[in-house]
């Protein structure tokens, strides 16, 4: 029920968000109450130079359309800007294989 209860009900944000869009807070108050989640995802956001939507999901430990529809509320008040996530080579670039190749290297040497 909490996620529910989190987002109000609502299942999708107001504003398009990917799960790998930047979002940084603005030092701007928000005038209206938030919800405690709010409030955390805001104090996240204020945290760090920047956190990714899937960061704030998991760290709340809420679905990933939840987490948007707050950060999509804090984004409409003010309180935090959001940035779309920038691939190399456009935005089909998900699909470079060069690109693949780096992330599994990476994984190779982590594990």
């Amino acid at each position: 029920m909490r996620p529910y209860t989190a987002s109000g009900g609502r299942t999708r944000p107001a504003v398009a968000l990917d799960l790998l869009s930047l979002v940084t807070a603005t030092g701007v108050r928000p005038r209206v109450p938030l919800g405690t989640e709010h409030t955390l995802a805001l104090r996240m956001c204020a945290g760090a130079a920047a956190v990714t939507v899937a960061e704030v999901a998991g760290q709340l430990r809420l679905p990933a359309v939840v987490a948007k529809v707050l950060l999509s509320d804090l984004v409409e008040c003010g309180a935090v800007g959001a940035q779309a996530p920038r691939y190399p080579g456009g935005p089909y670039a998900a699909d470079d294989q060069s690109l693949l190749r780096a992330v599994l290297d990476g994984l190779r040497k982590r594990l």
